[in-house]
């Protein structure tokens, strides 16, 4: 993965187990197998929902047919010696599928057992379905994004699957790995994606409790209510993201602006919003959004041009990072975060469905006989997608 080596990192020596599934599972496994954990994915026979993608970065790939007993055997056998299991389906399932965290721990008493589900493991919704937007919807979230007056707009799936899912399985599975450090003692991570989406609204709950937040839409200080902190479209439609929120920030933009500063008034004048949002609307259509990023390219404005994501990726601030690696038909976003003992990654080798059986399966400790036998009765599915 690394300029240095295919799997450096701190987390280099801790074996995962990951049940395949789609969304916040795999990223979880993605962000751990970016520092350095091997990653092994338990595929099911069969086509996908979702092709394996940058999301099967850095791991090997197993195709088990758990309907099948000796299948289920097989992925005990690999987590005999796994530090840690990942699994996204519905509550049970693992459970009827005979490999519990009861059942897990007891050929492993030091797994650390991460489940991943959208309304957790207990209440009177953890088995029915749902998506992101539906998980967002139920903690406040989506309520609090869009326009006034009209539908919530859903932020793409990165706040409940990713930020409410993904990373706080990734963080419960680190908080345990090192409780066992010191006790020896594996554990389950419930990772429910409405509570870490829940724990996401602290701010604003914090805010309400100030009393400077309301529940409508644009009326808040970060939902687009304020001149200040919104986006401006540009005479070629494209936009600018204003976030001059502290005084000397919002003066820094007023100074580079076609403004009358008199005319404007205060910044904190709420009576004058509207007539200051159509003259900055006014403002910024005046020039490209590349002429007013220029202008505001090394300011303390906190105004910058809206990008989409290929232009990110070549946009010089992000390179000068090497925020991006192009490798093959994959665009990479770097290793998050960056560790001064851990190289930026020059290449990244993504998963090919079930290629990885006989190095994942000798590992293990059986061998060829045993491996040929589980492929006969139909628990290994040799064969590379």
């Amino acid at each position: 993965m690394t300029a240095s080596s295919p799997k450096s990192g701190p987390l280099s020596g801790v074996k995962i187990v990951e049940l395949a599934g789609i969304g916040p599972g795999p990223y979880a496994g993605q962000l751990l197998a970016d520092m350095g954990a091997d990653v092994i994915v338990i595929d099911r026979p069969g086509g996908s929902i979702v092709p394996k993608g940058i999301d099967a970065r850095g791991k090997k790939s197993i195709i088990l047919d758990l309907k099948k007993p000796d299948a289920v055997a097989a992925l005990l056998k690999l987590v005999e010696s796994a530090d840690v299991l990942i699994e996204g389906l519905r509550p049970g399932v693992t459970e009827r599928m005979g490999v519990s965290p009861d059942v897990c721990q007891a050929v492993n008493p030091g797994l650390i057992y991460g489940r991943m589900t959208g309304w957790g493991q207990m209440g009177p919704w953890n088995q029915m379905a749902g998506h992101d937007i539906n998980y967002i919807g139920m903690t406040g979230v989506l309520h609090a994004i869009g326009k006034a007056g009209q539908p919530p707009v859903p932020p793409l799936n990165m706040i409940g699957d990713f930020g409410g899912g993904s990373m706080f399985l990734v963080t419960g599975i680190l908080a345990a790995l090192v409780e066992r450090a010191r006790t020896g003692k594996g554990n389950i991570v419930d990772a429910a994606i409405v509570d870490g989406t829940n724990s996401l609204m602290s701010f604003v709950h914090g805010m309400t409790g100030l009393g400077q937040w309301r529940t409508e839409r644009e009326a808040n200080l970060l939902d687009g209510a304020m001149p200040f902190y919104r986006c401006y479209l540009t005479s070629d439609r494209k936009f600018m993201a204003v976030g001059c929120i502290e005084p000397q920030f919002f003066a820094a933009m007023m100074e580079r602006l076609p403004v009358d500063k008199d005319l404007y008034g205060g910044q904190h004048d709420c009576t004058a919003w509207s007539k200051q949002h159509e003259m900055l609307e006014d403002a910024f259509a005046t020039k490209t959004r590349d002429e007013w990023e220029a202008i505001f390219a090394g300011t303390d404005a906190c105004v910058t041009p809206v990008l989409d994501y290929v232009e990110a990726a070549s946009h010089p601030a992000n390179a000068a990072r090497q925020a991006f690696v192009q490798d093959g038909r994959w665009l990479h976003p770097q290793v998050a975060p960056r560790l001064a003992t851990q190289p930026l990654a020059t290449h990244f080798d993504v998963a090919t469905k079930g290629a990885d059986y006989a190095d994942i399966l000798t590992e293990a400790g059986l061998g060829e006989h045993e491996i040929s036998q589980l492929i006969a009765a139909g628990a290994v599915v040799a064969n590379k997608d």
